[in-house]
């Protein structure tokens, strides 16, 4: 069958990069062995029904199969085998090509065919390799292949969740493969032996799928996650030898994945490395689509060899190439990005300092007014482009739930109907890091304790499936995240029983319904009737408030008995600047976060009293709330002292209200948190500080802890 056009231009090709490679190949080396045995793998996989040219392509390449299994470098035998499929091949395809057989090819003194030939199906696997890491080398090429590596990572594995849900998802298959294909290819460059035999094993596993040979099944991706995990955690050894300078000292465990991939390539399931319960998560169509195609970018000149090969790849796999990205964004260090915030956040102080400035200088209507509009409007646009660089997608957090889910779905025996909506979902860099906690925690708990399992949902006429949703959306200034499920509910009797049994509540007493819910999240309770490796112990739901209270947050439970539970929380869109109440405390000044911020009064003499043991209290709409004292609390002077003639602040810390009673409310504004350093770091009621637009310095209050002191 004669060639496409389009065909024989990628063969073509590849057939010249093959034979530059085949000019420094000695024998007794291993000098570009890898990179020889990933271009015939390409090759294999562009020449199709051409049965002429694969025979003398797949004998070469299980022959450095064979080397690669075995750590050896080039024999003659192997040089003279690739030196003389090298010559032949351009020759091959342009008879083929046009319509022509080719001349078989001569190997001269080579090893008889069938020995070159045979399959390498299940052989014994060598022993665990150290990660040979050449940083005086291959620092930059193994930084930038670091950074690619982790998104193929992200990318494999929501492709792996996608396939579970639905097997037959082609676009997920080929960018499965698609990834695994690049970290291969550049690893190999790199001379990362243990990742390259790794991902080669799991590529030839996906190319047995793609072409319709191997049907995957629930077990099969889990040993697929294995892998991909066990390669993230040679990319965890990369990023400690980048940052620091420490080299790997042990060997990450892949032998036994190797052999079980081997055994699932050859249609063996009877060992797998982990057993899987046959109830399977499934992801809702929401969360099974293929991520975005993306060719490898490692180096201009010196990678070419090991990763030119990915956007071909694509384009056989989705029928068209893989985007590029190099033209449209950059990656940039951590560090200097938060530099660069840091420096705007001082811009913005000094413009209003200006403005400030400008005002004693009765300036309305003059060239220096309208100068320092213009600078105000650039200074805030500047801002706000600086803040979004800090904003990414909270899809990769969102993603680590998705797998979560399917691994503890599996442990317990229930089906899990995943859904996920607003994962594109833009939130600040340092609170997408540090909600990750919470969120493990509150799934665990909703998969153990929210959702039955399957016999206990039929007898009470649900859907054998349990449904779990995470959802993220905007509202202001802040970030909504909802996880919601149709399981039992939270028995507020049980909960309140228990809270009587630890003496948190007293006999006869009932408090209300939001504030028994609230009891969960106290440190040690729980209502779990045994332990359980996942939860049950008590400690999981005080941290999951703890954690979100120190990112400024909260967290609300809304829940109805035998039907399912909701927990949202509230959290700010950046840690950086804060939307703030700024108030007057005798000749001092504080910030209070608006999210917390209910309403403001001036109170009336009978709203006022004091009761025994709980201090001095005010009505407000029928609650009694404790009054705090802001200037007894940082023994301020010259402060009101009189509540009727001063201001009162009602906040709400998770489910409670307090009132602090403060001078005068200034006004609301942004500010730009700024860290106090050890001096302050731990004093209780305060988060950070502000520098004002006068230039003096406003305590940033952190009312969790204010209130509790």
């Amino acid at each position: 069958m004669p060639l496409l056009s389009s065909t024989f231009t990628v063969l073509d090709d590849l057939a010249s990069r093959f034979a530059a490679e085949s000019i420094f190949a000695t024998a007794l080396s291993d000098e570009g062995l890898i990179p020889a045995y990933s271009i015939l793998g390409d090759l294999i996989g562009h020449l199709g029904d051409q049965p002429e040219l694969e025979g003398p392509v797949k004998g070469l390449h299980c022959c450095l199969d064979r080397l690669l299994n075995e750590a050896r470098p080039y024999d003659e035998a192997s040089i003279v085998h690739l030196k003389a499929l090298a010559a032949w091949l351009p020759g091959a395809l342009v008879a083929v090509r046009d319509g022509h057989a080719p001349q078989p090819l001569a190997v001269g003194n080579a090893a008889p065919a069938a020995a070159v030939a045979a399959p390498v199906a299940v052989a014994a696997v060598e022993a665990d390799q150290i990660l040979v890491l050449d940083l005086g080398e291959n620092r930059e090429l193994l930084g930038e292949f670091h950074a690619e590596g982790l998104d193929h990572l992200d990318q494999i594995e929501a492709a792996l969740l996608a396939l579970d849900a639905a097997p037959n998802d082609r676009d997920a298959l080929n960018g499965l493969f698609r990834s695994f294909h690049t970290i291969k290819g550049v690893s190999g460059f790199l001379h990362l032996t243990p990742m390259h035999k790794l991902t080669h094993e799991v590529e030839s596993l996906l190319d047995l799928a793609r072409t319709d040979k191997l049907q995957l099944t629930p077990a099969i991706i889990t040993e697929i996650l294995n892998s991909r995990d066990a390669i993230q955690e040679m990319m965890g050894q990369i990023t400690l030898a980048l940052e620091r300078g420490q080299l790997p000292a042990k060997a990450v465990p892949v032998a036994h994945l190797i052999a079980a991939v081997r055994r699932l390539a050859v249609g063996d399931t009877s060992k797998p490395s982990a057993a899987t319960a046959p109830a399977p998560v499934q992801a809702a169509p929401q969360a099974a689509a293929a991520p975005a195609p993306a060719a490898a970018s490692t180096s201009d000149h010196a990678a070419a060899p090991a990763v030119a090969a990915a956007p071909v790849a694509a384009a056989e796999a989705g029928g068209k190439p893989a985007a590029t990205t190099s033209s449209s964004s950059v990656r940039v260090n951590t560090e200097k990005l938060d530099s660069l915030v840091d420096v705007v956040g001082e811009l913005v102080i000094v413009q209003s300092q200006l403005m400030e400035s400008a005002k004693g200088l009765d300036a309305g209507g003059t060239s220096l007014a309208r100068n320092l509009a213009q600078f105000g409007r650039i200074t805030k646009e500047l801002q706000h482009t600086a803040m979004s660089l800090r904003m990414v997608p909270i899809k990769p957090t969102f993603q680590r739930m998705e797998r979560l889910v399917r691994d503890l779905s599996r442990d317990f025996g229930k089906q899990v109907l995943f859904e996920t909506r607003g994962d594109e979902t833009e939130i600040d860099r340092t609170v997408a890091e540090e909600i990750v906690d919470p969120l493990v925690h509150m799934v665990r708990n909703s998969l153990d304790h929210g959702l039955e399992g399957p016999a206990d949902r039929k007898a009470t006429g649900k859907n054998e499936q349990g449904r779990l949703r995470l959802a993220a959306y905007h509202e202001g200034s802040n970030l909504v995240i909802e996880l919601i499920d149709d399981g039992r509910g939270i028995n507020k009797t049980r909960v309140l029983e228990k809270a009587r049994a630890q003496g948190l509540v007293a006999e006869g007493v009932t408090p209300p319904a939001d504030v028994i819910l609230n009891m969960i999240f106290l440190p040690g309770f729980s209502t779990a009737a045994k332990v359980t490796a996942v939860s049950g112990r008590g400690v999981g739901m005080d941290v999951v408030r703890r954690n979100i209270e120190r990112l400024r947050g909260q967290i609300q439970i809304e829940t109805v008995e035998g039907q399912g539970t909701t927990f949202r929380i509230r959290l700010p869109l950046t840690t950086a600047i804060i939307d703030g109440l700024l108030v007057r405390v005798g000749e001092d000044r504080f910030i209070l976060p608006t999210i917390t911020v209910q309403v403001a009064l001036k109170p009336t003499q009978e709203m006022l009293t004091t009761i025994q043991g709980r201090g001095e209290v005010i009505d407000h709409r029928g609650k009694i709330l404790p009054l705090h004292r802001l200037h007894r609390r940082f023994e301020i002077g010259g402060a009101e002292e009189d509540p009727t003639k001063g201001i009162v602040v009602m906040i709400e810390v998770g489910s409670k209200m307090y009132a602090l009673l403060v001078d005068e409310l200034l006004n609301k504004q942004e500010v730009v948190i700024k860290n106090l350093g050890a001096f302050l770091q731990d004093r209780p009621g305060v988060a950070g500080g502000a520098i004002l637009g006068d230039g003096t310095i406003a305590l940033i209050l952190d009312p969790a802890s204010l209130c509790a002191a």
